[in-house]
């Protein structure tokens, strides 16, 4: 095999942005006041957006 240069590693991560490894699957556990039983909201969103996932409906 050839060997790659440091350059094109570089410049092949650049051509990588915006690739699915910008993004992550969180779950947030909501208790129901009533019953006291948990529910579980999934959702895929950008890794920058994390925070305010979570501080939604506190």
């Amino acid at each position: 095999m050839a060997k790659v240069s440091k350059n094109a590693k570089v410049a092949q991560r650049a051509a990588n942005v915006g690739s699915g490894r910008d993004f992550v699957k969180v779950i947030k556990s909501i208790k129901d006041p009533s019953t006291g039983k948990y529910t579980f909201k999934e959702q895929i969103i950008h890794k920058d957006k994390v925070k305010d996932f979570f501080e939604q409906n506190k």
